[in-house]
């Protein structure tokens, strides 16, 4: 899920959960995220966004607080709005996760309580994760939340770099599908996006069902 607070007396407790991926391709990448938001055993939503469209060129999950990551999604869209305005041209993936590792660190005392795949395609096919304290890793796949390590485990296995968009988004969907077999607060249904020559584009539920279909005759 993306994470929620419940005040308990004066303490605060932070409640976990979601799963993420993001995958790097010969020609594009893919973003896939469930859409479950629990508050401890309680499912808040069963919509929740957790992919939000930087630029046609730039996307990014969120895990972690709704608040934060709503904030700092506003805050980065405005960012590359103003920048494409000024530059006449769009911030790179670069740009966008530098900028981010700034932001991030820069509230470390107070941090964003969020874990971020930036990934997009520009004059590059790059994806980079980060940290609530501004750790920026550049990846070529990244999973983030709860049910990361069964996603991992499908990833491992299947997923290359190596192959187009088209033949590893059903891999992208079987990790999130395994995640979702296996952890609690990861469910609800799926989100996916890629990010190609033709810009951003975000899948419906009846795709989705399709793809998953297609591979599994």
């Amino acid at each position: 899920m993306i994470e929620f607070f419940e005040a308990v007396s004066l303490e605060s407790k932070i409640l976990k959960g979601t799963t993420t991926v993001g995958l790097t391709c010969a020609d594009g990448v893919i973003l896939v995220a469930d859409k479950r938001a629990s508050w401890g055993t309680f499912i808040a939503s069963k919509d929740a966004k957790k992919i939000f469209n930087v630029n046609d060129s730039v996307g990014a999950t969120v895990a972690g607080s709704v608040g934060d990551a709503e904030a700092l999604m506003r805050v980065i869209q405005a960012e590359a709005s103003l920048y494409e305005m000024n530059n006449k041209k769009k911030m790179s993936t670069n740009a966008v996760a530098n900028l981010l590792a700034n932001i991030l660190q820069g509230n470390k005392i107070f941090p964003y309580l969020v874990q971020l795949v930036i990934a997009g395609m520009d004059e590059d096919i790059k994806l980079f994760t980060l940290d609530p304290i501004g750790g920026l890793i550049e990846e070529k796949m990244a999973s983030s939340g709860s049910g990361s390590p069964m996603a991992y485990g499908v990833l491992e296995q299947e997923y290359s770099s190596e192959k187009t968009v088209d033949e590893n988004i059903f891999i992208a969907l079987k990790a999130l599908k395994s995640a979702m077999q296996r952890d609690t607060a990861t469910g609800d249904g799926m989100n996916l996006v890629t990010i190609t020559k033709d810009g951003f584009r975000e899948y419906t539920s009846e795709e989705i069902d399709a793809i998953l279909e297609n591979n599994n005759s």
